[in-house]
């Protein structure tokens, strides 16, 4: 039955963006020739546009590895006119994260209808005096096909945290993300390596982009055309790739182990009981887990997860 679902949500995108895409010139004649009200400068730095390379590397228990090329678009979202939809807003990021300086929204903008997005980051900072300072990130994890969705917060020095969604169907629940972010300027880095107790460190994912002149874009949607169909399609290839050398199918845990985010959750409250972690365990938000900003906001000190079960019809 997920096969049929899958198959069908593949024609429903396939024939919405082929519609939306034949229209998308036109739309762009119209607009280049409509006279809209200029926008402020702060507007116009607002959005920062990236491009770079995502890499997946597996070691084990077969050797796999592929890299594609990106484009990612870096939101202010306390000053950008049009930021993307279903995602926190600044004043939701700064309560979730306790912060009080500017919030930066690293993802890739719907094209055509249509949006994947397997990992967005928020960048939340501190004002210090003039200066503003990267204290904490939010990783907006989305698992595909499903669409579940988790939030939550991590230190962008260095941190590590139990693995709290099913994101392939390769890989068991076991294990810890070990993640990385710098504050994204004119180069950014993100890396996640998995740390599992039978593999070990057996599989690392970076993002590496530079950002480049925003005069060379005249057009957002026609910059981001089909890059969110890009990405959906290497997750499905080298899906397809990983079943034909044999790695084990792993199915969705929601079917054989209900209960897997309290473990998820149980694990990672164990992660921050860690003498190594001890230091920074005032500034992670509490285990939990709710769909609403409202209910994080019960949560002070401690880390939290925030999961949002998978859309129609995979609900």
């Amino acid at each position: 039955m997920e096969l049929f679902y899958l198959l069908c949500s593949i024609l429903s995108t396939f024939f919405t963006s082929l519609v939306l895409s034949l229209i998308l010139p036109f739309r762009f004649l119209l607009t280049r020739h409509r006279p809209h009200p200029p926008l402020s400068t702060t507007q116009l730095e607002a959005v920062s546009l990236y491009e770079g390379t995502v890499w997946h590397e597996r070691r084990r228990p077969i050797r796999h590895s592929f890299r594609y090329s990106v484009r990612y678009a870096l939101f202010d979202l306390d000053h950008a006119p049009n930021t993307p939809p279903d995602h926190l807003s600044a004043d939701e990021a700064r309560r979730f994260t306790k912060t009080d300086g500017p919030v930066f929204l690293l993802t890739i903008p719907p094209s055509v209808g249509y949006e994947q997005n397997p990992l967005s980051i928020y960048y939340c900072y501190d004002l210090e005096g003039n200066t503003k300072l990267l204290k904490k990130c939010i990783a907006e994890v989305t698992n595909t096909p499903w669409g579940e969705r988790v939030l939550f917060v991590f230190d962008p020095d260095s941190d590590l945290v139990a693995k709290p969604l099913h994101v392939s169907p390769f890989m068991d629940m076991l294990g810890n993300w070990s993640l990385r972010a710098n504050a994204p300027d004119q180069n950014l880095l993100v890396t996640i390596s998995v740390q599992h107790p039978e593999l070990g460190d057996y599989f690392l994912a970076t993002l590496k982009a530079k950002r480049i002149s925003p005069e060379s874009v005249h057009d957002h949607a026609l910059f981001f055309w089909l890059m969110p169909h890009k990405v959906a399609l290497w997750i499905y290839w080298h899906a397809l790739k990983l079943w034909w050398k044999n790695v084990s199918f792993i199915q969705h845990p929601r079917y054989t182990n209900p209960s897997y985010r309290e473990e998820a959750s149980n694990r990672d409250r164990k992660l921050l009981c860690c003498p190594v972690l001890r230091r920074n365990k005032d500034e992670h938000m509490q285990v939990g887990g709710s769909d609403s900003v409202t209910e994080v906001e019960r949560y002070h000190g401690e880390r939290c997860f925030v999961w949002r079960d998978a859309k129609w019809p995979w609900s």
